[in-house]
């Protein structure tokens, strides 16, 4: 797969401010994931969904314990070798465990117990890492959330939450009983119960003062908690010694521009929003005097980004939405959620080699960003592709290795599973992200759901793709740069259908008309309103045709129509080639049409590829390019992760691209396996994705592969675009 050097990646992703780094300085990349079903117990339905939440690591750093929320469970992971994480087992509970932490082998596991909302209750669990049993258990008296220690693992905090019912009064507050600081000692990770201490948190907050909302913990080097709580949008600092509340301070409210704020189905990052509450979630010590927030909101805020406070509550740095913008840049934003926009979630702060790093979790764009702490504004060194719902994160410097929790489990919808991923900090390139976007007018390109390819004539490495109906008001023609590393979208051509963005359209593949503009293929869906055609758009991306499919092709039409679209020949003799991704009603099992239609005499024709078949699943085509004497088709499965087994690049000869008229017999093409895209898919060490949907020949002959991260809805946001090389040479 196409690597990238960091100097290229920060120059095209991180901010203009950010001073781009020495080729050698070390970057992390993602070398294993762990999906977490791997550790159900023997027996259980391998399809029953999990989750990884919270994360921690024993002290010698070869095992992580997560927690298993949906299955009442914390989860082992022996990752010995790095690279190759093993399933170490799991150990239940009669309750939710919420959160763990490591101390002299035993792990220390939260576990809510609650009957309900209005009668919360939790425990401590002490377990023996070794002997996966529990050692004791301590009532905490109410439902908890996060878990810390500190730095000499003697005390412990607890933000006993007693979480609200969000189907209540719309999850007002207040909702009573309220939550609390629980402290505890410790003496070799054992705990003593009979010394708890409560810490009342009552009357400090503005926001619903008598209801407060604890959230995440953490300890500073002087034995200092530090406590969100997050609805009631404030910060407290506690000795956590003598469980004094020694200040407290609202975490305050921030005004952000250039950031989208309509659920639209596009992405214009021209908006405005004006003195949201932070509402942070995590909360991480960057030192004994300067905390980072990570503001999410959960009730009526989320500012987008992170705040440093110092412990008096002055603002030291906002990030505003720098973060966001940085993660649209890379294709992760996700249109669906931004109420709260990209919502960091979780963070992680650690010292290597002579680096003071922290990270922070995009929860809903499945990105992790990792910044070096300079003691003033934060430098943004890398943006990380994540899995989905990333949660807790925990940094092991002495093998230099990040690892995450990422909570998402989408099973039940055929999709990729929870995860667990690691990260290595080495010497190096970053290989991700593989392309990012620039300005156009001095606006952020945004893009993703990327579903075909296109060269540029005459210009090796220049390239265009189109974007399908995720982003419905907003379709789109995009000019890459290949050439680039990463890759950079350079333009947008908004597609326009008198004057304004054209709705019902489902753009699956794009190829040039030689003039200046390009025909689409276009997808449809009945349910939706969208029909088969093909579009011409001219080079002002206008619509000016639509050719609607024949009756004969509409007799058996279903939902999965063409995929991809390519031109052979010139001027009147030009015909436009089709891939159908799956059969119609009158395919012969195992075959799918491509299909003809030559724009001079409108004519249409078509012929029949043979499928490849595979176990479970369906098989679709997914792209069709034409180049020298062969037309070139992506053939795939629909699967996900390790149960992926077909994603390859076939060749047709246009010589056996004859086709018959539609309604009769049509004649069966002969396919060449050319490559198998699984290994490429592997490569970056996340989940095999299932949409590889774009391809296409440069023209200096190179062959390029998009995948379509369905615009980060039900997905890790992932694009993955990457060079084959030279194709004749294959």
């Amino acid at each position: 797969m196409k690597t990238r050097s960091l100097t290229a990646a920060l120059a095209a992703v991180l901010a203009a401010s950010v001073a781009p780094a020495a080729s050698a300085e070390p970057v992390f990349n993602r070398i294993a994931s762990f999906a977490v079903a791997g550790n159900l117990p023997e027996g259980t339905d391998k399809a029953t969904p999990t989750s990884a939440e919270i994360i921690a690591a024993s002290e010698d750093g070869n095992t992580l314990i997560y927690s298993d929320s949906p299955n009442k469970a914390i989860g082992f992971i022996d990752i010995t070798d790095a690279k190759a994480p093993k399933a170490g087992g799991s150990l239940a509970f009669d309750g939710e465990p919420t959160s763990v932490t490591m101390a002299a082998g035993k792990a220390l596991v939260a576990i809510n117990t609650r009957e309900s909302f209005v009668k919360p209750s939790g425990l401590l669990a002490q377990v023996d890492v070794a002997s996966r049993k529990v050692d004791a258990t301590c009532d905490l008296g109410g439902q908890p959330d996060s878990i810390a220690l500190n730095k000499d693992r003697t005390l412990a905090a607890i933000a006993i939450e007693n979480e609200r019912d969000e189907e209540v009064n719309d999850g007002d507050l207040p909702q009573l009983p309220a939550g609390d600081l629980v402290l505890l000692s410790l003496k070799d990770g054992v705990v003593d119960c009979g010394l708890i201490k409560h810490v009342t948190l009552t009357g400090l907050a503005d926001v619903a003062g008598d209801d407060p909302e604890p959230e995440f913990v953490s300890f500073n080097g002087l034995d200092e908690v530090a406590l969100t709580l997050q609805e009631n949008n404030h910060i407290v600092i506690v000795d956590g010694r003598t469980g004094t509340v020694k200040t407290h301070f609202s975490a305050g409210t921030v005004s952000l521009e250039g950031v989208d704020t309509k659920k639209d189905g596009a992405l214009k990052f021209t908006g405005k929003v004006e003195d949201v509450a932070r509402e942070p979630d995590a909360v991480k010590w960057l030192d004994d005097n300067r905390l980072v927030v990570a503001n999410e909101g959960d009730w009526k805020g989320g500012a987008r980004g992170f705040t440093i406070f110092d412990k008096t509550g002055k603002v030291l740095y906002e990030n505003g939405a720098g973060f966001e913008r940085e993660i649209a840049k890379i294709g992760h934003y996700p249109d669906k959620r931004n109420k709260k926009g990209v919502e960091p979630e979780g963070l992680e702060a650690a010292t290597f080699g002579d680096d003071k790093l922290f990270f922070v979790l995009a929860e809903r764009a499945s990105v992790v960003g990792v910044y070096r702490d300079t003691g003033a504004e934060p430098e943004l060194l890398q943006l990380l592709p994540s899995g989905i719902g990333p949660e807790g994160a925990v940094a092991i410097p002495s093998r230099n290795l990040l690892v995450t929790a990422n909570e998402t489990d989408l099973v039940e919808d055929g999709g990729a599973r929870s995860h667990v991923m690691l990260y290595e900090r080495a010497e190096g390139e970053a290989a991700y992200p593989q392309i990012v976007s620039t300005e156009k007018d001095g606006e952020l390109i945004g893009f993703g759901a990327l579903s075909g390819l296109a060269p540029v004539k005459d210009k090796p490495g220049m390239l265009y793709a189109v974007n399908d109906s995720f982003y419905a008001s907003q379709p789109t023609i995009f000019t890459i740069d290949a050439t680039a590393e990463p890759a950079k979208i350079v333009d947008a051509l908004r597609i326009t259908r008198n004057g304004a963005p054209a709705q019902k359209l489902d753009s699956e593949g794009l190829t040039p008309d030689g003039e200046g503009g390009f025909w689409l293929a276009n997808e449809g869906d009945a349910d939706k309103l969208y029909a088969h055609a093909i579009i011409h758009v001219n080079e002002k991306g206008e619509i000016d045709k639509e050719v609607a499919i024949p009756a004969e092709l509409r007799a058996g039409e279903k939902r999965f129509g063409f995929e991809g679209i390519t031109s052979v020949g010139e001027g009147d003799d030009t015909v436009l080639w089709m891939a159908v991704q799956r059969e119609w009603g009158d395919d012969e099992k195992g075959f799918v049409k491509l299909v003809s239609y030559k724009p001079s005499d409108k004519e249409w024709g078509a012929v029949r590829y043979p499928l490849d078949k595979t176990e479970s699943g369906w098989v679709g085509l997914s792209e069709i390019t034409a180049n020298g004497d062969h037309a070139y088709i992506i053939e795939r499965d629909n699967l996900i992760g390790d149960a992926a087994r077909l994603k390859k690049l076939y060749r047709v000869a246009l010589a056996e691209l004859k086709p018959a008229k539609l309604g009769g017999d049509l004649p069966v093409v002969k396919k060449e396996e050319v490559r198998d895209f699984i290994p490429d898919l592997k490569a970056n060490n996340g989940y095999v994705v299932d949409k590889v949907e774009g391809f296409t020949i440069d023209a200096a002959g190179n062959g390029y592969v998009v995948t379509d991260n369905d615009g980060v809805d039900d997905s890790s946001g992932e694009t993955l675009f990457f060079g084959i090389g030279p194709i004749n040479a294959m």
